[in-house]
């Protein structure tokens, strides 16, 4: 049900309102060595990787600006990340619907167009990639790292979104 859920809001992502389509290059990092975890699981390692900064921009020093309702998602996500306390796998299961229903609100209220929505894009989609990991998080360690790589991006709109 998550994958289909999940798959959903990569196709009204990828629908949103705008025409152009930019696609964010991949490169390998050194992963930090806070998160490197020698039973961690193959298949999420690369989640908490944040080379999307590599190739997110700046408008000519000066932020993008973002619409109301994406303003209003991203800063529903940031308060839910600071404030909720997960003890359990299904506290973070529950943080992880919590977020991925404030993700498909700033989705399906996307209006931005151009650079800054190309941009939104490129900070987006590894958070997206985050918050189905945190979905399916095997351990209450794995699911810890995933709220702070969460975290992270959600505090890295800042930097580049007004």
């Amino acid at each position: 049900m998550k994958q289909i859920i999940f798959a959903i809001s990569l196709l009204a992502l990828v629908n949103c309102k705008d025409t152009k389509q930019q696609e964010a290059k991949i490169e390998p990092v050194e992963q930090p060595v806070e998160l490197i975890n020698e039973g961690h699981n193959e298949d999420t390692s690369n989640v908490y990787d944040n080379v999307w900064i590599k190739d997110i921009e700046l408008d000519n020093s000066r932020k993008w600006p973002a619409n109301p309702e994406t303003k209003e998602g991203v800063q529903n996500m940031q308060n839910r990340i600071k404030t909720q306390t997960a003890k359990t796998l299904d506290d973070y299961y529950k943080l992880a619907e919590q977020l991925n229903n404030d993700k498909n609100y700033v989705i399906k209220n996307c209006t931005m167009k151009g650079a800054s929505h190309d941009n939104l894009h490129i900070w987006l989609l590894p958070l997206m990639d985050k918050i189905e990991a945190l979905s399916q998080a095997k351990t209450l360690e794995e699911a810890l790292k995933l709220k702070y790589s969460i975290e992270g991006n959600l505090n890295a709109y800042n930097d580049y979104f007004e």
